[in-house]
């Protein structure tokens, strides 16, 4: 993917919770009780695929990092790896049924600022250890202008037209037009089971219009080819929150079908090396895995470590890319290192960071900035 969402998703709030078991009625007040473990761990998967699609399912810039094609280097490994991008699919289905749930019972104000302070720190420190690793290694990661960087700051660079110093921050532009979606015309009214599902259908309809409608802005505001999925996970939290019903499980069953076709033609494009099969499976497994966690059928896994690798998703899928092949091209080209070593060293190595990152940064500056913005006067409350 270049790549989350969210993502995202890729952007989720860590620890999302369990209201209670899928079909029972809702607890008063919506209340938490415990986390939806699996959900973490899906997160993880999906930052992996995307990861190993980076080091070893494309070409370009990483073979250069390992000075000779991954298909060559991992010639089944990169059979697989190819589809790896495919995990923001996952992320986005993720991402439509995390942001419904945090949302719930929030006001706008709580909505924004929780996405603020659960976006911008990590982002910040990894433009600036990627744009450090572009000034010492240039011919892996090509330095943009000062200018180019400062409006990196915003997460609107793409809307400006300006280089991405994150190559898979893409997906957090179309993680932010989500929110925004959600925010004015769910969030701002308070978050219903109606106006959800009402949401989801004229977005639906929306999307598909606008195919034929030729309207660039338009395409932009609706995401025909990101749509399916987040609608998906919104349904699919309605199935978790209140239960099994036609209405719900057809706005899944609509959404897949848009889904397929999407990342079949239109999201990815037509690919030599991906089976279209293939990637209609991708699909129908990320819906089914979520879908899982909706009805309840993965309250089992519950190991403490899903805690881990669900806060370690999000800087973990920043940081990959760019600093991964900068390692990749240290270990395996400057020390020699053979390339399986060099691989497993270099993901362990950005999963630390990623730790880091979330110990020393998201942990402790992400309630000071949403402190900050509570005592702020806006018109949100």
């Amino acid at each position: 993917m270049a790549a989350s969402p969210p993502p995202p998703g890729l952007a989720a709030a860590p620890g999302p919770p369990i209201p209670r078991p899928a079909g029972a009625p809702p607890t008063a007040g919506g209340g938490r009780t415990s986390r939806l473990l699996a959900l973490d761990g899906l997160r993880l998967v999906a930052a992996l695929m995307v990861c190993l699609y980076h080091y070893t399912g494309r070409g370009g810039t990483v073979s250069a990092s390992w000075h000779g094609s991954p298909a060559h280097l991992f010639p089944t490994l990169s059979r697989a790896a190819v589809y790896g991008n495919f995990g923001v699919e996952l992320f986005f289905v993720i991402s439509g049924f995390v942001i419904c749930m945090s949302s719930w019972g929030r006001t706008l104000g709580d909505f924004f600022r929780s996405r603020v302070s659960r976006l911008y720190p990590a982002y910040w420190v990894a433009l600036f250890l990627i744009t450090g690793a572009s000034l010492a290694m240039p011919v892996v990661v090509h330095a943009v202008r000062p200018d180019e960087f400062l409006v990196n700051l915003t997460m609107l660079q793409q809307p400006m037209g300006a280089k991405r110093v994150l190559g898979v921050c893409w997906t957090l532009w179309v993680e932010l037009r989500f929110y925004v979606l959600f925010a004015l015309l769910v969030v701002v009214r308070g978050v219903t089971r109606r106006r959800v599902v009402l949401f989801a259908c004229v977005w639906t309809l929306a999307a598909v219009l606008s195919h034929s409608s030729g309207n660039e802005l338009l395409n932009q505001v609706v995401m025909p080819e990101y749509a399916p999925f987040f609608i998906g996970g919104l349904a699919l939290y309605l199935i978790h929150r209140f239960g099994s019903d036609l209405l719900s499980w057809g706005i899944v069953a609509m959404s897949w079908l848009l889904a397929q076709r999407e990342a079949t033609t239109g999201l990815w494009g037509h690919h030599p090396h991906r089976d279209p099969y293939v990637v209609i499976l991708i699909v129908t497994v990320a819906f089914a895995a979520v879908a899982v966690v909706a009805l309840g059928w993965a309250s089992w896994a519950r190991w403490r470590w899903l805690v881990t690798a669900g806060a370690l998703t999000y800087p973990f899928y920043l940081v990959h890319e760019h600093l991964g092949w900068f390692v990749i091209r240290v270990l395996h080209r400057g020390l020699g290192l053979g390339p399986w070593p060099t691989l497993v060293v270099t993901v362990l190595g950005m999963l630390a960071l990623a730790w880091l990152i979330h110990r020393f940064v998201e942990r402790p500056f992400g309630p000071r900035l949403k402190r900050a913005l509570k005592t702020a006067r806006t018109p949100a409350g």
